[in-house]
């Protein structure tokens, strides 16, 4: 029995009120909200680790850090290292998007070492796999992809991205559209390149129902991936991404009936002003299902700082209703990030996912409340501790070196809040 199954029968399960506790909600909330499909555990049955969560209505908002190999870059001790950091930092999820180097080696240290739930996208490895054995990724047929899912599903993985709005409808849409950039989704590209070199239907939507025996037997999530996502924002809120994502509404609806949980992936780049009719529609067309945004990046002017443009979104997005955010690092677009990267992504989304929660949240701010007290009092180790980043925040700290511990060298004398205190107005 998964955990929708559980919850639709009222049953409260322990993975339910350990989730409860550590978010300061009532069981039974979490319990409907998980059986009407707006919340979702995501946790494979046979996986244990220390930080179980979950993604969706009334909860905190949930970051996912991405980490993995490339073709250029496949060393497993770096990868290691940055899940180490990107837990350290605060992601609640990790996933692994790995392309290059011994896909099942890889994933395996990394399961085995993530305390976190672990994601995959799984036509990753597929892909890999045929080029390995035909030298062309073209080559792999639906049951390879199939086998894939069965294979990480046994080995842990919590769970999947699975593009399964890339259909020939989809498709037609692009073909008419006006984009800037046409499909900037990895797997989506992948899929949509094997229908037309295959000239057949995706076999992800053409076999759903055994993708939800797979994920049914293990209790794996469904990240339903957005193929057709905008890589510009000139590309926002067009037909083509409202096309998949009407295809992936369906396919939660079917997900949900058999007992499968979902959450949708969503864009991308967006303008500030299209983030709020994106949100609206997502829980609308999905049911209510989490909504996990991709940024969203609400410029597109900004290599080297896409972590920024990614968190602005990403706080937009999340205090008008989305409830997971992919982090996006300074090396989007650019390069392989490194560990660096990696920290500075994180913070940055737990920032915008905080700020979000601020908003939804009513308790929130109490974080906010009790550092803006230490800050009133300069009790300055109280405030480095509760910050999101210690380290960083203890070394300015360190570099300050005031005439006096009492200020900084920002003000010194001149310290708004000292003077305030002298004069008694507050």
């Amino acid at each position: 029995m998964t955990q929708l199954e559980a919850a639709r029968k009222k049953i409260i399960t322990r993975q339910m009120r350990l989730i409860a506790k550590n978010e300061g909600i009532d069981p039974a909330y979490l319990r409907k909200q998980i059986a009407g499909g707006g919340a979702v555990i995501l946790k494979n049955k046979n996986r244990h680790f220390s930080k179980i969560c979950a993604v969706g209505k009334g909860l905190k908002t949930k970051i996912n850090a991405n980490i993995g190999t490339s073709p250029d870059k496949d060393n497993i001790a770096y990868e290691l290292k940055k899940l180490d950091i990107a837990i350290r930092y605060g992601a609640d999820t990790v996933m692994d998007l790995s392309t290059g180097g011994e896909l099942a080696k890889i994933r395996k240290m990394l399961i085995a070492k993530s305390s976190v739930p672990f994601g995959t996208v799984p036509i990753y490895e597929a892909a890999a796999s045929a080029r390995r054995k035909h030298a062309d990724i073209f080559k792999m047929t639906p049951q390879d992809m199939l086998n894939t899912l069965k294979t990480q599903a046994a080995e842990g993985v919590d769970f999947f991205t699975i593009h399964c709005g890339v259909t020939r409808s989809s498709i037609a849409a692009l073909k008419k559209s006006k984009r800037i950039l046409g499909i900037v989704s990895r797997g989506g590209a992948i899929l949509a390149q094997w229908m037309a070199k295959n000239k057949t239907e995706n076999p992800f939507y053409e076999n759903f129902d055994k993708v939800l025996e797979i994920a049914r037997d293990y209790d794996i999530a469904l990240s339903l991936g957005d193929g057709m996502r905008p890589g510009a924002i000139a590309d926002a809120s067009d037909n083509t991404q409202f096309t998949e994502l009407r295809i992936l509404g369906e396919l939660a609806k079917r997900a949900r009936q058999a007992g499968v949980s979902v959450i949708i992936e969503g864009p991308g780049h967006l303008p500030l002003n299209h983030i709020e009719k994106n949100v609206r529609m997502e829980k609308e067309i999905c049911g209510g299902a989490p909504f996990y945004v991709l940024g969203p990046l609400v410029t597109d002017i900004a290599p080297g700082y896409d972590h920024i443009t990614g968190a602005i979104g990403g706080a937009l997005a999340a205090s008008l209703g989305a409830d997971f955010l992919c982090y996006v690092t300074p090396a989007e677009h650019l390069c392989h990030p490194s560990i660096e990267d990696v920290k500075d992504g994180v913070i940055a989304s737990r920032i915008a996912a905080h700020a979000a929660d601020i908003v939804k949240l009513k308790n929130a701010k109490l974080l906010d409340n009790s550092i803006s007290k230490a800050r009133n009092k300069r009790i300055w180790d109280k405030q480095i501790s509760l910050s999101v980043d210690p380290v960083k925040a203890k070394e300015y700290r360190n570099k300050s070196k005031p005439k006096t511990d009492d200020v900084c060298t920002m003000c010194g004398e001149y310290c708004s809040i000292k003077l305030m205190e002298k004069c008694r107005i507050n």
